[in-house]
């Protein structure tokens, strides 16, 4: 299977999948406990009239398939819907609140690809005391919630230490940096521990392979056997669980948003959820999903790049 054919195929799959993840999220309008014009109304005594004119503003007088119909073809031109509550523009209220999102997301995973890289690589090619006691440390810290993590590191640099500020996500660029260290370590903090402890088995395995000690024995230098031989075959199973727990971030960063009080788009899911302004938590969602498609999508192109003898789009086994 060629790369082009790969990703036309990838990219078919790509517009399913949110097809159907997007005809899912509007349909749970439908399935939540009361009726669509119920939310919309919020209880409120009005007239025969304005009762009409809500269930044209939103197409409720029609089937749901045609309402559906009428979402969907407002989300692909940037369109999702009224807030309920804000009386304003679904996709105005989220551009901040998504940057702020993506901005420590990217930088948790950052974090999580280089130090518990290096960490994994270290103790695989280091046995004895550096092994025992960065897979000790790694052991430690895989059993630390985010949440725990994030009042441990409010308790110590920020409270009693006072190095960096704790809620908010800033102004200037400089002042953004200051108030995502804390939350990007919080919310990295056992991910890095796991992707290390999985690099280090990875590691481990490739040494002991067959290949690697024919290279060995024909006297090729360490450094090249471990770069085009150790590493290149340990970063296949690697980049699979490097891309699902980046991906589990997403869900992750919910909780710190809201220890960090960031204003971005997990906490902001939570206070719509609260609030029942449905239009805010369909779109959110399907932004959510389509973030983790792709994700998925560049992982499986990963695969071609690290190792050309895999086929593209199959998984390693």
């Amino acid at each position: 299977m060629t790369v082009a054919r790969f990703l036309v195929g990838r990219l078919i799959a790509l517009v399913v999948t949110l097809l159907l993840a997007s005809f899912a999220v509007y349909g749970a309008l439908f399935l939540a406990p009361g009726t669509p014009l119920a939310f919309l109304t919020r209880g409120r005594s009005m007239t025969p009239a304005q009762l009409q004119s809500i269930k044209a503003q939103y197409h409720l007088d029609e089937p749901f398939l045609a309402q559906y119909g009428h979402w969907l073809v407002g989300v692909l031109h940037g369109d999702f819907g009224i807030s309920i509550m804000a009386k304003a523009p679904v996709s105005s209220l989220l551009g901040g609140r998504a940057v702020n999102t993506c901005a420590l997301v990217a930088c948790a995973a950052l974090l999580i690809l280089v130090v518990g890289l290096i960490t994994g690589i270290v103790a695989g090619l280091r046995p004895g005391w550096v092994d025992s006691s960065l897979m000790l440390t790694a052991t430690a810290a895989m059993a630390v919630p985010a949440f725990v993590a994030a009042i441990a590191l409010i308790a110590v640099f920020a409270v009693r230490l006072g190095w960096f500020p704790v809620f908010g996500a800033g102004d200037s660029v400089p002042d953004r940096i200051k108030h995502l260290v804390l939350p990007c370590v919080a919310l990295a903090f056992s991910s890095v521990a796991y992707v290390a402890r999985l690099t280090r088995a990875a590691v481990r395995e490739e040494l002991g392979s067959d290949h690697v000690q024919t290279a060995v024995s024909r006297g090729i230098p360490q450094g090249r056997v471990i770069r085009r031989h150790v590493l290149r075959n340990a970063m296949i199973p690697i980049v699979t669980v490097a891309g699902l727990t980046i991906g589990g971030l997403i869900a992750g960063a919910v909780v710190i948003e809201q220890v960090f009080q960031l204003n971005g788009l997990g906490s902001y899911l939570v206070q719509a959820v609260g609030q029942k302004d449905f239009p805010v938590v369909q779109a959110i969602c399907l932004i959510l999903v389509a973030a983790f498609i792709v994700l998925n999508t560049i992982v499986d192109l990963a695969y071609s790049f690290l190792d050309p003898r895999i086929a593209v789009g199959k998984q390693h086994s």
